[in-house]
């Protein structure tokens, strides 16, 4: 089981190395987690965008672009494309987001004719690594849905079981988080909370998962406030999923660890036929090559 972000570089040694196709990769950040990524042996990447930009700021940052393919295009739109199709011929196995809005790659993966799209519905997946914490938490979904219904908790509980799987994880433990533990139909959170947590008992989710909720956020992770509130409970303080009830409580607890608690992260979509690591502006160069070595674990899996 991985317990630190680090360990996925282990994992990934000696593995066939994930093909990455990158849509607009003429960006320096991108460039420079690509660049640390071929270093330790973990990707081969397709690099798709302006040819020019992309070989001056790798002359820059000493990325040594010999061997790599470089697909040479400059309308944003077409390098979602090219990338996104890269991966549905089996070209590469899987994609990440380059210098250009989240919407125009995504439309390309949903894309009836030549995308990635399945039957799930796509989610955000968020590692996070705690020095507080014994092991590695992922929450769902603080970037992407909303404001989920019942239906869509139970496909976005799915991709977040997989996510989970990918790390190792045994018996994947999921805490669904509302405001109370006691079930009130004024609150929605609650009333999914608990249909998730009988229909994960009654083995929608399968036998190696125990959902649990309503739970509120310090029982989920503190096993010492569940016994002061005489909660009993079989996940308390060992939560390997935190699954939130709509996108600003996990985009607010993401947020909070990466900037108060200083932890380190990685983010992932899942839900389509292969893994896309869509990373923000603001996220750290540390954050995306975290990101796209857990696409690599999930996609070579």
């Amino acid at each position: 089981m991985i317990k630190k972000l680090d360990d996925m570089f282990k994992q990934l040694e000696g593995t066939n190395r994930g093909i990455l196709s990158v849509a607009a990769a003429h960006d320096e950040e991108v460039l420079m987690a690509i660049k640390d990524a071929v270093e330790r042996g973990i990707i081969t990447p397709i690099l798709v965008g302006n040819n020019d930009r992309i070989e001056k700021i790798s002359k820059e940052i000493g990325f040594d672009l010999t061997g790599i393919r470089i697909i040479d295009e400059n309308d944003l739109q077409k390098c979602a494309e090219i990338a996104v199709k890269l991966v549905s011929q089996n070209e590469a196995d899987y994609v990440m987001k380059g210098l250009l809005d989240t919407s125009i790659l995504l439309k390309e993966v949903l894309n009836k004719e030549y995308g990635l799209r399945t039957d799930n519905l796509l989610s955000h997946v968020m590692i996070y690594e705690l020095d507080e914490y014994h092991k590695l938490m992922l929450i769902t979904d603080g970037g992407m849905n909303i404001a989920p219904n019942y239906e869509q908790k139970e496909q976005i509980l799915e991709n977040s079981i997989k996510a989970a799987k990918a790390l190792g994880v045994c018996k994947v433990k999921v805490a669904c988080l509302a405001a109370k533990e006691k079930v009130n139909p004024k609150m929605q959170a609650t009333v999914d909370a608990d249909l998730l947590a009988q229909a994960c008992a009654n083995g929608r989710f399968g036998k190696d998962v125990i959902v649990e909720g309503p739970l509120a956020f310090d029982l989920a992770v503190s096993k010492e406030a569940a016994e002061v509130k005489g909660f009993k409970s079989k996940i308390s303080g060992d939560v390997d999923v935190l699954l939130v009830p709509t996108i600003e409580v996990g985009n607010g607890i993401g947020k909070a660890l990466t900037y108060m608690a200083d932890s380190k992260s990685a983010g992932i979509v899942m839900g389509a036929k292969a893994p896309i690591v869509l990373t923000s502006r603001a996220d750290s160069h540390e954050s995306k090559l975290y990101s796209i070595a857990y696409g690599a674990l999930i996609a070579t899996k």
